[in-house]
């Protein structure tokens, strides 16, 4: 069995696998078939033979299920201009992503900003990409993930605290 049959089959428990160890920083994306594997170290990209809905339906849930991590989802700003005379299945899949979407709050960002920000992240945290069967271009969902029990507000009232704090 070769390594890309391996990913194909396993893509499910890899993912299982490497959530739990994944925390704040980490980055999980979820990519059509032509996006590039990367050479950075920290980087692992599998094969997931399935339709890109039913891996990104997965990843959400398994997310969501999570106690220890929640996501800031990015997409590219693109996907929205992407025309169905050239990239069939388009719309049907622009449709299925906003309903998958509906609750969530989602942010569309140029593709080159959001792939900096992978980059940034690539140089100290790992990063799962996982490859659906997709062929329509600018698809990809980014996930950044971040602590599940803490937040911005309670991180700037620790900082505050801190500054107050008499000098010792």
């Amino acid at each position: 069995m070769n390594d890309s049959t391996a990913n194909t089959i396993d893509w499910e428990d890899r993912f299982a696998a490497l959530l739990p160890l994944y925390g704040h920083r980490n980055w999980i994306v979820v990519a059509d078939s032509a996006y590039p594997a990367q050479s950075r170290a920290g980087i692992e990209t599998i094969i997931a033979d399935a339709d890109q809905i039913d891996v990104l339906h997965t990843v959400l849930r398994a997310i969501e299920a999570s106690k220890h991590v929640r996501a800031n989802i990015y997409l590219d700003h693109e996907l929205e201009f992407v025309a169905e005379q050239n990239a069939p299945g388009a719309a049907l899949y622009k449709s299925e992503l906003q309903a998958l979407l509906a609750d969530t709050k989602a942010v569309c960002l140029p593709h080159e900003e959001i792939i900096a920000k992978l980059d940034q992240a690539a140089q100290m945290f790992c990063i799962l990409i996982i490859k659906a069967e997709l062929t329509i271009p600018y698809t990809s969902v980014f996930f950044e993930l971040d602590c599940g029990y803490w937040n911005a507000n309670a991180e700037q009232q620790l900082r505050e605290a801190i500054l107050a704090a008499p000098a010792g």
